[in-house]
């Protein structure tokens, strides 16, 4: 979702939020911004790479603006260590294949993940519903035991887009497990890269994820498995 759709609901979006689960969205920003350029040097890209990203993502939307300016309406981009996503709606095949093509052609970009749907936009309470979703998974990020630092989450039409880079496959698989879970989420997309030299599964989760030892005598609850399903992308 683009931030100018996003920006025009932002009423609507807060008074979502509140009614459903408290404040998620005055939570992770506050946690986002209390970190300013250490949320940057917290990140496995550094402050370098995050500063590179911007400068891309920046002439991107540059470059989709020119050359159609409800590209850069209608789309998002997302950019981690030179990874292009786009997410939102086009009207057509040839406008979802022209803004890969704008933002293939960007110096900086070094691969691009096309997520563009073709379809009508969204209508102002599917934007609500799709903001309240991704403020649902950042929280859940936060508050886990992910390094949600190096993750970033797109939502569009209730499919959640995760691009970035993960410490282990556990961790990343936790994240998936994470947004699987959220109310109303009708599939996970993942774009994101294990961190090299980290073997698949070598880090686990921690002692907040272990399970926890029933009392003597008591039952082991068993929980359902999320059915949302998880689409993991070879990169």
């Amino acid at each position: 979702m683009s931030i100018s759709r996003l920006a025009s609901w932002l009423g609507l979006a807060v008074g979502l939020t509140g009614s459903l689960c408290g404040c998620p969205l005055a939570i992770v920003g506050g946690v986002a911004a209390a970190g300013g350029a250490g949320y940057a040097a917290d990140q496995e890209r550094g402050v370098p790479g995050t500063a590179n990203d911007f400068s891309t993502k920046t002439n991107v939307q540059a470059a989709l603006a020119q050359v159609n300016p409800a590209m850069a309406a209608n789309l998002d981009v997302t950019v981690y260590e030179g990874r292009a996503l786009l997410t939102g709606t086009a009207p057509d095949p040839q406008i979802r294949a022209a803004a890969a093509s704008v933002v293939a052609s960007t110096p900086g970009v070094r691969a691009v993940y096309n997520e563009i749907e073709v379809a009508p936009n969204e209508s102002p309470w599917d934007s609500t519903k799709d903001a309240w979703i991704t403020s649902e998974v950042r929280s859940s990020l936060v508050f886990s035991n992910v390094r949600s630092v190096n993750y970033n989450v797109e939502t569009v039409d209730r499919s959640v887009y995760l691009i970035g880079s993960a410490r282990s496959q556990a961790e990343l698989e936790h994240a998936q497990n994470l947004a699987r879970t959220v109310p109303g989420v009708r599939r996970v997309v993942s774009y994101v890269e294990v961190r090299p030299g980290e073997p698949p599964g070598a880090a686990a989760l921690g002692p907040a994820e272990a399970p926890s030892a029933a009392a003597p005598g008591a039952e082991t609850p068993v929980m359902p498995a999320p059915s949302t399903p998880v689409e993991v992308q070879k990169l």
